[in-house]
């Protein structure tokens, strides 16, 4: 019988073979598969259907599986999964009222739903962690159950209404009810899913007795003591299921990880992260605002924040024409038949805000003579750029024809969703359309791709990799054979870029594939930034046509480009990925004068003045305040030069720099200092001017 590679830590996928009838983690023991703690501890192993399984699980034939490692992405879900079940245990513990909600794990932690008639305080957060800690020091086994029916399902939990809801969906599912087969469809719903319908026990390790279950389809961790380490990080409100017409509930968050290490390298990221919420720092630096006057969604951008997006959009718009580039202009908003015409009304109604009805006329008694229309402000702009090009006759000498705009577009996001700049309901994307022949399409989407990739490393974010989104099978237009050619064009160029390739099935837009650019930043985190999506079939919906070398009429290839995906976006990802600290060539305010006294004011307001005449955004700090305070008011301010003047710096010609780390340079020469600043800033560097880089 075949065993497997003992190199369980080399971080290589290892499988073994489990015997038939023999538990999974019985044959790792022996084997010394399994280690007894750490991130290399065995927590479930893979099926060869891809299925996850406890390690209780014995197979009725011999069967080779995959070991999942604590600290996989899946081992990290179980002991998070597991985890959940240990908060729900508590939380009935301390509050026997309380009902279940669901409670899986999510991007990096989990989280439990409860009805219960007070909301959670911080106290009874570090209560239940208290509760928590014991159960898993007490090292309860879990369990796996099957219900011989789903009456008696209904009969355990009958004091569970949302449970119960849950059982009477999977009882619609399994007897062909769509409706049924699409309420458990969300991925987030751990109880209940295809085949069996189970329930997990937490068992006394040395009695056996049954201390609490909940229904669930797992798999969980063997027992309790494989969950190492986790904290409660916060509670907040929920509804069940997400949805807002159904009951209220409390929702308690937490983390748990494959070893305190682990745990406590997130939860630093996390505090470097909090520090770094582009919220937080939009409203210390005076850059941005969200006015409940004007409404959830849409920022104003004050005069420091308004300084530098005018920055980004001139650089990207200098790349952009530099590139070939034609700069357009449309309305924001439009007829409602333009997007019945691009069927945006059949597959992204609900991500649009609701139409005006406009033009409509009245006689003097009231009657309606003449119907309105209606008028949609636009949640994309290639509807109206396919208008452009349309507009007149195409040669193919003019293509490929790229097209470009700064279009603010809306979106109708829910209230929940809505996050700073990240997730708003107006924003403005640097959108391009390439129209292209079929033999251009290859090598425009790769030139697409590098212009994307250069202009993004202007910016200071140089690490990448790609993501490739495929057709919805329920949710897309035009033929199978288009999908499948766009898709094969994409996935080819990305592999050729060298860049690693991820798969995103699913995950395209209604009209074709797409690539995404995906970015980490200063502290490792992943922003999806550009996308390049290849498109047959809005050219089709347009009847948009270009004359061939051959005097037929072909259509041309639509390439979808956003660089930035929005610059509101884009601007709150730089925010963060700087720290606030932008590049001096992007910053606010690029140099402030401070003079030690006020009698050393001139010499600086002329070297400030020359400054201005260079076009260094430049101010003179003439405030009351004494030296140091400024210093200290104008590097938590991330001004990136500051010059200070004293009685020698004002004798010999001079000024001395402070930097932003609190590194000085003394007596450099007046004109020394402002060709050094100078050069600095139009060179465009990314990195924090310093003593020793200066």
């Amino acid at each position: 019988m075949p065993e497997a590679d003992v190199d369980v830590t080399g971080g290589a996928t290892v499988t073994t073979v489990i015997p038939a009838g023999e538990p999974a983690g019985k044959i790792l023991a022996e084997r010394e598969l399994q280690s007894r703690s750490g991130p290399e501890t065995i927590v479930v192993v893979r099926d060869p259907e891809g299925a996850l399984r406890d390690l209780s699980w014995a197979p009725e034939a011999d069967t080779e599986v995959e070991l999942v490692r604590a600290d996989s992405e899946d081992g990290r879900s179980v002991i998070r999964h597991s985890c959940a079940h240990v908060l729900a245990q508590a939380v009935q513990d301390k509050f026997p009222e309380a009902k279940l909600g669901i409670g899986p794990p999510i991007a990096n932690g989990f989280y439990y739903d409860f009805d219960v008639t007070e909301p959670f305080t911080p106290e009874d957060l570090k209560d239940l962690e208290k509760r928590m800690k014991k159960i898993i020091k007490a090292g309860q086994r879990f369990s796996r159950r099957e219900y011989a029916s789903l009456d008696e399902a209904r009969a355990e939990l009958a004091g569970e209404p949302y449970k119960l809801e849950l059982v009477e969906d999977k009882g619609r599912a399994d007897a062909g009810d769509s409706e049924g087969a699409e309420a458990l469809a969300d991925s987030e719903i751990m109880e209940v899913g295809a085949g069996a319908l189970t329930a997990y026990d937490n068992l006394n390790p040395r009695t056996g007795e049954v201390i609490w279950s909940d229904l669930c389809r797992g798999p969980h961790t063997p027992t309790t003591k494989f969950i190492p380490a986790f904290t409660l990080t916060r509670s907040s409100a929920a509804y069940w299921r997400g949805d807002q017409s159904k009951a209220g509930l409390q929702r308690i968050y937490g983390t748990a990880w494959e070893s305190t290490e682990a745990m406590d390298a997130y939860l630093d990221r996390l505090a470097e992260a909090e520090k770094r919420d582009h919220r937080r720092l939009g409203t210390e630096l005076d850059l941005f605002s969200f006015p409940d006057e004007i409404g959830s969604g849409f920022p104003v951008f004050h005069p420091r924040g308004g300084i530098i997006r005018n920055e980004m959009e001139q650089h990207s718009l200098k790349r952009h024409l530099a590139a070939g580039y034609s700069l357009v202009n449309t309305p924001h908003m439009t007829k409602g038949d333009l997007f019945r015409k691009s069927q945006h009304l059949s597959w992204y109604a609900e991500g649009m805000f609701p139409p005006m009805i406009v033009d409509a006329e009245y006689d003097a008694d009231g009657n309606e003579t003449k119907p309105g229309q209606d008028y949609y402000v636009k949640p994309m702009n290639c509807p109206m750029h396919n208008l452009v090009f349309d507009s007149r006759g195409r040669s193919y000498r003019e293509l490929p024809l790229r097209m470009f705009e700064f279009g603010t577009v809306y979106r109708y996001e829910k209230s929940g969703v809505i996050h700073g700049l990240t997730r708003a309901r107006g924003f403005t994307q640097d959108d391009a359309h390439i129209y292209c022949t079929e033999e251009q399409m290859e090598g425009e989407i790769a030139s697409v791709l590098s212009f994307i990739i250069s202009l993004l490393r202007d910016y200071g974010l140089n690490d990448f990799y790609l993501e490739l989104s495929t057709k919805d099978p329920e949710k897309y237009v035009g033929g199978d054979e288009l999908w499948e050619r766009a898709t094969e064009t994409l996935e080819r160029v990305a592999t050729n870029s060298g860049l690693e390739l991820v798969p995103d099935p699913g995950g395209a837009a209604f009209y074709g594939p797409k690539i995404s650019v995906q970015a980490r930043d200063a502290i490792g985190r992943t922003w999806q930034m550009s996308t390049v999506q290849l498109d047959f079939n809005l050219p089709e919906l347009f009847d948009l046509t270009y004359n061939a070398a051959d005097g037929t009429k072909k259509r041309p290839v639509m390439i979808h480009r956003a660089l930035f995906g929005s610059i509101e976006r884009f601007f709150a990802v730089l925010l963060e990925h700087y720290a606030g600290l932008f590049p001096a060539w992007l910053a606010p305010v690029q140099v402030v004068g401070i003079p030690v006294a006020d009698a050393h004011e001139k010499h600086l307001e002329d070297i400030i003045d020359e400054l201005r005449g260079r076009g260094i955004r430049a101010e003179l700090d003439t405030s009351d305040e004494r030296m140091q305070k400024k210093i200290r008011n104008h590097t938590t301010g991330k001004v990136p030069f500051m010059l200070l003047a004293g009685d020698r710096d004002v004798e010999a010609g001079a000024v001395s720099f402070r930097f932003p780390d609190g590194t000085q340079l003394n007596g450099v020469s007046r004109n020394a200092a402002m060709d050094k600043i100078q050069h600095w800033v139009s060179s465009q560097r990314n990195d924090a001017p310093t003593a020793e880089r200066l």
